[in-house]
């Protein structure tokens, strides 16, 4: 029987859960996301289509929903903000940036002044009246006053849950879940989808534009890691596992390392929107366009391309940091009844296992990416 997990109530069981939708901080997500980043980039004609189309107001609000530290995204905003003035729109210009407390906003802030990272990106420093705001409170709910919002956008972060809706006994994420398990995400994700879609009504302007990129299933049911060759989520499982069989976590452990995500398909995305009647569209929500998009992994890429000069192990030390980025946090939560240096040698020793697979066979390893992008307009 699956365990049914109860809400969030006690301070220390939500700051597990914070830890649980963390990245690692210090730069380390940004640094080491490539193909995140070019996911983003790939987006950035529809960015500057909604730039050239924004609300009448007299002060610029854009909004960064999930940013993680902005190193993914900085290089975007620069671009837009940098196009508007040489456009002779001077207008104030405010972009606020919105994540968990527990998020590196501190990397975040340097970034866009320049003292980390690509000081050409640093567009609050080299724009006049751009102003730059961080808020530390999940896109589940409303975040910035009713018709406010310019331009919203999102990347790589709507498939986290509000909560984990249940452990999944056998693996470590929804799509290798037992289809019982896998219905609780799903139900559990499609309330929040519509929550998401209404604190964004509620903030966009009439003619605002939301543009989000979201982790998904495709219509060939492909999803990140799983376009062929091995599948990510299934070598975390058998990492994972192993260190279960060699009596080195607990079964309790083992299936507390859930990751508190559902991927959507295409049609549970555009659900909200597949009637007149639904909240989000009485709400004045419209669902401009809607795609999914394969992103190759660029560290994959750059193994092939090398044609031999990068070896196996090379490769596999820059591959496994790409995944370890977002996913940390989740295996470390797991062990937190454990003292901080024993649950990291732990962990430390999970990737590692993995790392050590793909240096003795990179054939079929890799981190595709893939999305659903969204183009929502408020219309009332």
């Amino acid at each position: 029987m699956v365990e049914k997990h109860s809400k969030l109530g006690t301070t220390e069981e939500k700051l597990n859960m914070q830890d649980v939708l963390s990245m690692r901080s210090s730069g380390y997500y940004s640094q080491r996301t490539a193909g995140a980043k070019n996911a983003i980039d790939s987006v950035l004609p529809l960015m500057k289509e909604a730039v050239n189309n924004l609300p009448e107001t007299e002060i610029l609000r854009f909004a960064d929903y999930g940013a993680a530290d902005g190193g993914t995204s900085a290089e975007l905003w620069a671009d837009l903000i940098s196009s508007l003035r040489e456009g002779g729109d001077a207008r104030h210009t405010e972009l606020l940036y919105t994540d968990l407390p527990s998020n590196d906003f501190s990397t975040l802030f340097k970034t866009m002044q320049g003292m980390e990272g690509d000081p050409s990106n640093a567009y609050q420093i080299n724009n006049d009246n751009v102003f730059v705001h961080g808020c530390g409170t999940g896109f589940h709910r409303q975040l910035m006053a009713s018709d406010s919002l310019s331009l919203g956008f999102s990347a790589t972060a709507m498939h986290y849950v509000s909560e984990k809706p249940c452990e999944i006994e056998d693996h470590v994420h929804m799509v290798g879940a037992a289809p019982d398990e896998r219905a609780q995400f799903a139900q559990r994700a499609a309330e929040d989808w519509e929550k998401i879609l209404l604190a964004r009504a509620a903030e966009m302007k009439s003619g605002s534009q939301f543009i989000v990129l979201n982790f998904g299933i495709d219509e060939k049911g492909r999803y990140l890691g799983h376009t062929g060759g091995h599948s990510m989520f299934d070598k975390f499982t058998q990492h994972w596992r192993s260190l279960l069989n060699a009596y080195k976590i607990t079964q309790e452990e083992f299936r507390r390392a859930t990751f508190v995500q559902h991927y959507r398909t295409l049609g549970e995305f555009k659900a909200p929107f597949d009637s007149q009647d639904t909240p989000v569209m009485k709400a004045g929500l419209r669902l401009k366009s809607a795609r999914t998009q394969l992103t190759k992994c660029p560290y994959q890429m750059a193994f092939i391309e090398a044609d031999g000069a990068m070896s196996a192990s090379q490769y596999a030390t820059s591959l496994i940091p790409t995944m370890r980025s977002w996913s940390e946090t989740v295996f470390l939560s797991a062990l937190s009844s454990r003292l901080p240096a024993e649950a990291q040698a732990i962990v430390d020793e999970f990737y590692q296992s993995y790392e050590a697979e793909v240096a003795a066979n990179p054939e079929g390893h890799a981190m595709d990416y893939i999305h659903a992008i969204m183009v929502i307009e408020k219309v009332t």
